[in-house]
């Protein structure tokens, strides 16, 4: 499958993300979520207090994140599995040159993610992720924690950075 990276075609009220996100999200997914005033860090499951104004939503196979925009929420995919259903691909937009109209535009590059240890003083407070996503983690059969570029192959820059789920083999 190619890489698809789109934007949904509508604002969606609160039930209608809540949809998407549940239709989207296939086992091991994770959520991280945006207040002003705090973070949620990375979870495994969605908060009570969903939707926040900003988040993502991560597997292996894609990326969901959503911004509120006066109206409702706006929401981009950023899919390693090729186009999801709902979702218009980005090359179409005016900004961005077409130089050629194959579904290829896009190629990824996957590399692991570390997050900062609990005895080093990054941000006010830990980052809260789950300890069996830590690449450092030894242990078998878990997935890790892993991030995703998404490179226009015309120019060879990357335009998205997506948090993204390393399964074991």
């Amino acid at each position: 499958m190619s890489p698809f990276v789109g934007v949904y075609q509508e604002l969606l009220t609160e039930t209608e993300l809540r949809e998407l996100v549940q239709q989207q999200a296939t086992a091991p997914s994770y959520y991280f979520l945006r207040w002003s005033h705090q973070v949620s860090g990375i979870v495994d499951k969605l908060p009570d207090n969903f939707p926040s104004p900003e988040g993502q939503m991560f597997n292996c196979d894609r990326e969901l994140r959503w911004k509120w925009q006066n109206e409702g929420y706006s929401v981009l995919v950023l899919s390693n599995t090729g186009e999801v259903l709902g979702f218009k691909s980005i090359i179409d937009d005016t900004e961005y040159p077409r130089k050629s109209e194959n579904k290829s535009y896009w190629k990824t590059e996957q590399r692991p993610a570390y997050g900062y240890l609990t005895n080093e003083t990054r941000f006010p407070r830990s980052l809260i992720y789950p300890q069996s996503l830590d690449v450092r983690n030894t242990s078998p059969n878990q997935p890790k924690l892993a991030q995703r570029y998404f490179i226009a192959k015309p120019t060879a820059m990357v335009h998205f950075v997506a948090l993204t789920v390393d399964m074991p083999k």
